[in-house]
């Protein structure tokens, strides 16, 4: 009965070794999945963001050079009574606290500085959405926008939100995401979106251009682009991070899994050799008996 005991332990020992075996095996090839997405996603966004900073500070240049109110609707300062939060997480999950880090910071962000104003939110990702719907009033939702991400598909849901500022029906816009720094490390951002926040101190104009149409019209014809621009940079950030988090996460999977099946080795064959020893005490001690 003993001996049957011992050979269902051993047992139990191997299938759970097999198991963390295969377990290794997917996480390890997650790892490399995400190492190969993130090597592209990080090239789309370091080459992206100068351009969009360039895009900002002219921007900003031309803007200071011009006295009055030049934005038009979409720099319109107003009292906030209704806000709209675009958040941007991911489809998937098994990316460490991606997800979680960006559905936190939102919801301590409403809680501190928007308690007892409207508040409703836009998802870009599945999990977001599955979480913050249940607190919060989420009026649109976007999760296919990862399968083609280009500039164009998000120019779309740029100008919905947009057309929702343009009409009234939001005082404020802002962006929570991650953003991207390297594959170890992403930091949760708020960002303001709309209204366009009015440039602060002094900027330094370049009086030698000529500019054809005049100043005004350019910033008018500016202003949407950069806006497109910024909401294509939020979730190129967020991509490539989501990537950086799901590599360091499964790096540290299958560093916990080999640790894990390297201890339960030992303590299997520790138990093997438990096994043997006590069969050949028992042996001798039946020959033991027969001679006595």
């Amino acid at each position: 009965m003993t001996n049957k005991i011992r050979m269902a332990n051993l047992k139990e020992i191997r299938n759970r070794i097999a198991s963390i075996g295969s377990t290794m095996q997917i996480t390890s090839a997650m790892k490399m999945v995400s190492a190969a997405k993130l090597k592209k996603a990080q090239d789309a966004i370091t080459q992206m963001r100068p351009y969009a900073e360039k895009l900002t500070e002219l921007l900003q240049s031309l803007s200071a050079s011009l006295e009055g109110e030049v934005g038009g609707v979409y720099s319109q300062q107003k009292e906030v009574s209704k806000v709209l939060i675009v958040v941007i997480t991911s489809n998937r999950g098994l990316c460490g606290g991606f997800n979680s880090s960006v559905i936190k910071a939102t919801a301590k962000h409403i809680e501190d500085n928007f308690k007892g104003k409207e508040v409703a939110l836009l998802t870009i990702g599945k999990k977001g959405f599955d979480i913050l719907s249940k607190s919060f009033k989420v009026i649109e939702k976007d999760n296919e926008i990862f399968d083609d991400l280009t500039f164009d598909n998000v120019a779309i849901i740029a100008e919905k939100i947009m057309s929702l500022f343009a009409e009234g029906r939001f005082d404020k816009v802002e962006l929570v995401y991650n953003h991207f720094k390297n594959a170890a490390t992403q930091i949760t951002t708020i960002e303001q979106f709309l209204p366009i926040e009015p440039v602060k101190g002094t900027v330094k104009v370049n009086t030698d251009y000529i500019f054809e149409p005049s100043k005004a019209e350019i910033v008018l014809e500016l202003i949407p682009k950069s806006l497109k621009t910024q909401l294509y940079k939020a979730i190129r950030d967020s991509f490539a991070a989501e990537h950086g988090a799901r590599m360091t996460a499964m790096h540290k999977a299958t560093d916990n899994a080999t640790e894990l099946r390297n201890d339960l080795k030992l303590t299997y064959n520790k138990a093997r050799q438990a096994a043997i020893t006590n069969e050949i005490l028992e042996i001798v001690g039946g020959a033991e008996a027969l001679n006595n």
